[in-house]
């Protein structure tokens, strides 16, 4: 392997740290849903993991993409842009839905009581949820969109840094550097994206936040949508 190559990879093992990192959108999105939805450690690492690939293997196919047809860098990153903006409408819209549907759950589960007066003058009242009234069991097929939702927004979602770290090599022919650069950038993405999800999932479930857990649909769905506009209207 030449020192470039070995350069560019842990150029490309840096920026796939910091790219991560300075992203709330590469965690954020796993840790309050994953709070929300009371998944399971594996559950929610498989999902982060689907995710972060579909996150990765779509930027590694553009740029092979654009390799193969002699597209400048400058388009490719246009291109990526332009994914980047539809990925924040995609979260800043599922956000926002989640919200309003989170919103209403907690108002559906908050106990409240009934008075019920009889005809010998006696009454009495009872306490009861309405989501009590509805109790019964899904397909879990049916009511697992979200993971899949997530997956739809990160394979829009785009790796800025990756476009010009592979077609330095690429210009020079030499296609195992591209495969080696890509690989190296992947991996630390992806591996830091589970570390971070994994640890704030872990440190989230052990504050005290039962009194709260009637919200926690509304405050992920709030979380993803705020989420969504820094990216939008801060770039980060």
């Amino acid at each position: 392997m030449s020192n470039e190559i070995v350069i560019l990879a842990g150029t490309a093992a840096s920026l796939g740290l910091v790219h991560t990192l300075i992203g709330p959108d590469h965690y954020l999105p796993f840790v309050v849903l994953s709070r929300a939805r009371n998944w399971s450690t594996v559950k929610t690492a498989v999902v982060t993991l689907l995710c972060g690939l579909g996150h990765v293997l779509s930027s590694i196919a553009l740029g092979f993409a654009g390799i193969a047809l002699g597209i400048a860098v400058f388009r490719l990153e246009a291109i990526e842009s332009s994914r980047g903006e539809i990925a924040a409408w995609l979260l800043i819209g599922f956000g926002f839905a989640y919200f309003v549907w989170g919103v209403r759950k907690a108002i559906r589960g908050q106990r409240h009581e009934h008075a019920h007066p009889h005809d010998d003058g006696a009454d009495h009242s009872h306490s009861h949820k309405h989501t009590e009234e509805h109790t019964h069991v899904h397909i879990s097929s049916y009511r697992s969109l979200t993971p899949w939702i997530l997956f739809t927004v990160f394979v829009f979602g785009p790796c800025e840094p990756l476009i010009p770290l592979v077609m330095y090599p690429a210009a020079k022919h030499n296609m195992a550097g591209v495969a080696i650069v890509a690989s190296v950038f992947g991996v630390v993405t992806m591996a830091t994206m589970l570390a971070v999800v994994m640890t704030s999932s872990y440190g989230l479930s052990k504050l005290p936040l039962r009194k709260l857990e009637r919200y926690s649909h509304a405050f992920a769905g709030l979380s993803i949508f705020l989420c969504g506009g820094a990216i939008k209207f801060l770039g980060l």
